[in-house]
This record gives C-alpha cells, sequence and structure tokens, in this order.
C-alpha cells in the first residue's frame, strides 16, 4: 500500500506512537488547563474576598473628625492598614482635593477613573484586578459613609478610601500551579510512550504476518495461512485472508492440473500421429512422383493430398517443440560459431540467398546453439517473405556484448492492434484467412528459442515501413543456469518450409 505526500516518509508503527502521544498530549495540555483555570480562580477569589471584606469592615469602623484633619487621616490610615488582610495594604484618602496615603504614593498610579467613579457612587464600595508594569494588583474604593442618619439612612461624607494590595503570593501561587502542570505533564508523555508501543505493537504484528504471508503467497507459496487470534477486526482479516488463500490454492491447483493434462494431450497426439505421418509422407512422396502419368483430375488430388500432409507434419512438430518448452526439457547445445556464416549457412539451405539482401560484417563470434539459431533466422525470413514484400534484409551487428539480428521487409508493416500478440500461439491477424500454410506457431517458437539463449526480441513496424524485427543474443552465450533443461534434448526436425512464420501478423 502506497501513502501519498508526507505521511509515506513515516511507517504504520511510528504514526500509531504519534497519534497515541498526540492524544495523550492533547488530554494532559487539556486537563492542566481547566486545572489551572478553576485554581487560579480560586487563588484569586479568595484573596480578592479576604481583602474586600477586611477593607470593609475596617472603613465602616472609621469616623474620621470634619473638618478633616490630615495627619489625624494619615495616621488612622496607618492604622488601618496595619490590619490589612490577607497581605498588607497601601491606603489612601481622597476628600475632594485632599490626598492622604500611608505609603508610597506612586502606587495610586494603578487607581483607574472608572474604580474612583464607581467608588463614589457605590454604597458597598467597588474593586478592580488591575496588571500594571507586570505587577498585579486588586484595588478597593470604599465611600466613608457619616453616622448621621438622615431620614433614617446614612449618607455618604464625601471622603472616599482605597486600598491597593500588591498580588505578588497570588501569582507566585500561580506560576506554581503552571509549573506544576508542565513537569507533570512530561512525565505523562513518557509514561504513555509505553501502552503506545505496546498497542503499536498488537496492531501491526498481525499486519506484519499478513505482509509476511501475501509475499510468501507471491513466491508461489500457495499453502501459506496466518494464525488467528483473538475475535477483533484483526482476526476478521486473517479468516478473510485463509480464506482467500485456500480459493486461491485450489483454483491454481485446478488451472495446473488441466496445463499439465494439455500439454500432456498436445505431446501424446504428436508422438502419436509421427508414425503414421512417416508412412503417410512416404507415400506422398512416391504419388508425387508418378502424378505426371495420371489424369489431370487425379494428379490435382494426389498433390492436394501430398500438401496438407507435409502441412500437418509440420504442425505435429511445432506443437512437440512447443511441448518440450512447456515441459522445461528443452535445452542448448552450444558452440562459438561465426554468426555471418551461420546466417548465409540458413538463407542458403533454404535457397533464399537470390531474395535477401544481407548486410553481415565479420569477425563477429558468438556463443549459441547452432540449430535454434537457424531456426531463429530461419522463421523471422520465411515470415517476412510470406507476409511481407521484397526486397527482405537481414542486418547484423554488435555492441555493448550484444549480438543483433535485424530483419526487415518492404511490405505494409503490422497492425497497431496486431502488434502486442505477433509472439502469441496461434494467433493469426486475419481470422478471414484461417487456411494458412502455417500453424500460427512460428513465432512463438522462435520467441522460445531467443529466450532459451538468455535473449530478447521486438516487433515494431520500420519509420520507412515495413515490420521489423529485432533479435538481441549475448554474445558470450547464456547466463549460468539459463537454457538448462531437466533432462533431455530438443530434437526439432524441420523440412526447409516449416521454419516459416505460421502467424501471418503481416498479412
Amino acid at each position: 500500500m502506497r501513502i501519498p505526500g508526507a505521511a509515506a516518509a513515516f511507517g504504520v508503527r511510528p504514526r500509531l506512537v504519534l497519534a497515541f502521544l498526540l492524544v495523550a498530549a492533547v488530554s494532559a495540555v487539556t486537563t492542566a488547563a481547566l486545572t489551572y483555570r478553576e485554581a487560579r480562580s480560586a487563588v484569586l477569589e479568595r484573596a480578592q474576598d479576604t481583602a474586600v471584606a477586611s477593607f470593609r469592615e475596617e472603613v465602616e469602623r472609621f469616623v474620621p473628625g470634619l473638618p478633616l484633619d490630615r495627619e489625624g487621616v494619615r495616621w488612622q490610615l496607618y492604622d488601618i492598614a496595619a490590619r490589612s488582610k490577607p497581605h498588607p495594604w497601601i491606603v489612601f484618602a481622597e476628600y475632594g482635593s485632599v490626598r492622604v496615603s500611608s505609603g508610597d504614593r506612586v502606587v495610586s498610579g494603578v487607581l483607574t477613573a472608572e474604580l474612583r467613579r464607581s467608588a463614589r457612587t457605590s454604597p458597598r464600595g467597588t474593586f478592580q484586578r488591575v496588571v500594571k508594569g507586570g505587577d498585579a494588583y486588586l484595588t478597593i474604593g470604599m465611600p466613608v459613609m457619616t453616622r448621621v442618619v438622615a431620614g433614617g439612612r446614612a449618607v455618604p461624607s464625601g471622603l472616599v478610601l482605597y486600598a491597593v494590595m500588591p498580588m505578588v503570593n497570588e501569582e507566585t501561587d500561580i506560576d506554581a500551579l503552571v509549573t506544576a502542570a508542565r513537569d507533570g505533564a512530561l512525565p505523562g508523555l513518557a509514561v504513555a510512550l509505553v501502552p503506545a508501543l505496546f498497542a503499536a505493537r498488537s496492531v501491526l504484528r498481525p499486519v506484519r504476518e499478513l505482509r509476511r504471508a501475501a509475499h510468501s503467497m507471491g513466491g508461489g507459496q500457495l499453502d501459506t495461512r496466518i494464525t488467528v487470534r483473538g475475535r477483533d477486526e484483526m482476526a476478521d482479516l486473517a479468516r478473510t485472508f485463509n480464506t482467500s488463500a485456500a480459493r486461491l490454492e485450489h483454483s491454481v491447483r485446478e488451472l495446473r492440473d488441466a496445463g499439465v493434462r494439455a500439454r500432456r494431450f498436445a505431446s501424446d497426439v504428436s508422438h502419436e500421429l509421427r508414425t503414421p505421418l512417416a508412412g503417410m509422407l512416404a507415400v506422398t512422396d512416391v504419388l508425387d512422383e508418378d502424378a505426371g502419368t495420371l489424369d489431370p483430375d487425379t494428379a490435382r488430388a494426389v498433390r492436394l493430398i501430398s500438401a496438407e500432409t507435409g502441412k500437418l507434419a509440420v504442425l505435429v512438430e511445432d506443437l512437440m517443440e512447443m511441448s518440450r518448452f512447456d515441459a522445461r526439457v528443452a535445452e542448448l547445445n552450444t558452440d562459438e560459431v561465426d554468426a555471418a556464416e551461420a546466417v548465409r549457412s540458413t538463407l542458403s539451405d533454404r535457397k533464399w540467398h537470390d531474395r535477401v539482401r544481407t548486410e553481415l560484417p565479420e569477425g563477429i563470434r558468438v556463443r549459441l546453439d547452432p540449430r535454434r539459431f537457424d531456426v531463429i533466422v530461419a522463421n523471422l525470413v520465411g515470415n517476412a517473405l510470406h507476409h511481407g514484400a521484397e526486397p527482405v534484409t537481414v542486418r547484423l551487428s554488435a555492441r555493448a556484448g550484444v549480438l543483433l539480428v535485424e530483419v526487415r521487409d518492404e511490405g505494409p508493416g503490422i497492425a497497431d492492434d496486431v502488434l502486442p500478440h505477433v509472439f502469441d500461439r496461434f494467433y493469426k491477424a486475419d481470422s478471414a484467412r484461417s487456411r494458412s500454410s502455417g500453424s500460427g506457431l512460428g513465432l512463438a517458437i522462435t520467441q522460445e528459442n531467443v529466450r532459451l539463449h538468455g535473449g530478447t526480441i521486438r516487433a515494431r513496424n520500420a519509420p520507412g515501413g515495413g515490420a521489423l524485427f529485432t533479435v538481441e543474443l549475448p554474445l558470450g552465450g547464456p547466463a549460468p543456469g539459463v537454457g538448462a533443461a531437466d533432462g533431455g534434448a530438443a530434437a526439432y526436425r524441420g523440412a526447409p518450409g516449416n521454419d516459416t512464420d505460421r502467424t501471418e501478423a503481416t498479412a
């Protein structure tokens, strides 16, 4: 399975571990954030409530003498600040234009206009948390009420007291909470790595077994099965794989048996036909010699029987040759030969040297099976002569340790829909011409002989027109193990006419 994008750079195991750790990290961060928020609110609210309640009590006990005595008020502020809770306050008093402080007046800068405005209008006072210069403060504003009851209620005296409490301790406690959450999350992630690895192993173990089983089946071991463990989805996958593998093994076994039976049938039939065909060929040879003394109708019948008997003999020999390839008993009897001389011998034996142009440089030595090379050249040239157009050209060359044999004709070429099938057995380009002179096995036999040498063969249309077949054979012979057989030697015996192509690929 291929995974596109950046995910393809990681295997399934790292991604599972990363996903597990990501979930653990998100859970830890979320829990720490919620805990931090609740703890921070609790710490600040406790300090705030304590300070506001304490300051309100102090303000309610404070009764200044009027007219306002600045020094007397200052000492009163010192007294209020001394009883501050939960932390020391700096207390300010404002009465009209009079400003009195129990401490550093610079801190009065944290008192906002909004706080002053709310403190003057709210009998119960107000408070505000302010951050200035990176430091947090709790600011409280309380109006001082008179003891004189007007209409049954106290009235503001115009004097407002303010308290400023630095929240250093609370910020320290909050920072400690953050540090604790961070220090607790990191070990938690480290601990989460253990179950992540365990979970990844438990998930990937059946996947690895499935991969090994699929690889084994791809190598031909169709009896491979996976051990089923548990009842989860992976166990269902293993059972499905085993069922599919069993069906595949059964189907392949049936196909192999059918193939073996078909090859044995063709081989047996071919062997059984050889003896009566040999007698028939002998009889037709005698009849051909006496055909001139017979009446015209009888002579035509005799020649027809002789030609069809020859075709049947060629088909039987070709079937026997293909059965040897299928049974893997065909082998090479290699020898070092002159490539140009081997091609000339093939053309001369079949009386084609006057019909074929050659470009055969001398001195190309190649190790091959001379008889099978003769079949390769004869089938390609015969195919060009029968289904292409003259002149036919045979060209030899050598490069990079490879012998190149090119056979080209000047015919119409090979149709595009035919090209992929020119080396198929019994393939004929024109189904209407099924009664051709060949068996449809010529190019298939040629391809098998080329493969036996460890070479390749290609068919294409030449740029200037006509079909072009190119054979590449290693000059040093086939590699070790190529061309060997399980036993026996192929005994291909063909008359001069039986080596031409039977596919009619260029028809």
